[in-house]
């Protein structure tokens, strides 16, 4: 990601920034993890970028929460921008985990983080068993008169694999 992203994230509240030295982005992050059948849960392997580079991921469908969204509006909206359609979302009762990480942020070298991390378990209907790819819309359809839009580094699309949550695979 670049400047124009981190000025992207401040704009629409997804990212804040601690006025220290050096600065520290605080983000709250919704992670979802996707339950499938036989022990299997849904990770995204990996992402297509708008400048043709891919990145690793393999982890749980997040994404950065909006200010004042709850955990069942971030969930909600994750899964439709980043599986497509509105699916139904059943988040698995007492699965809630709230837990804060301080660390460098992957996305912005040198910048310190504070990652706010909410995380559930959840079943989405009518999804592949098999792998999939999906394509995301903008990331940032209209934020300002798309200042800076254009040069910002956006998703494009989605790779998504089924792995045993233990090893107890069936």
């Amino acid at each position: 990601k670049n400047l124009h992203n981190l000025w992207l994230e401040l704009s629409e509240g997804e990212t804040s920034l601690v006025d220290s030295s050096p600065p520290l982005r605080t983000v709250n992050v919704v992670t979802v993890r996707i339950l499938g059948k036989g022990n299997l849960v849904l990770v995204e392997s990996r992402q297509e970028l708008s400048d043709g580079s891919f990145r690793d991921r393999f982890r749980p469908l997040s994404e950065k929460m909006k200010p004042h969204e709850t955990t069942e509006e971030a969930v909600a909206r994750a899964v439709k921008e980043e599986l497509g359609s509105s699916r139904v979302v059943r988040i698995v009762p007492g699965s809630y985990r709230k837990k804060l990480e301080e660390r460098n942020s992957a996305s912005y070298p040198g910048l310190p983080a504070r990652y706010v991390l909410h995380s559930v378990d959840a079943w989405v209907e009518g999804l592949p068993e098999e792998d999939f790819v999906t394509e995301e819309k903008e990331e940032y359809e209209d934020v300002d008169g798309t200042r800076g839009l254009e040069k910002a580094v956006s998703v494009r699309k989605h790779y998504w694999e089924w792995v045993c949550s233990d090893s107890l695979c069936s």
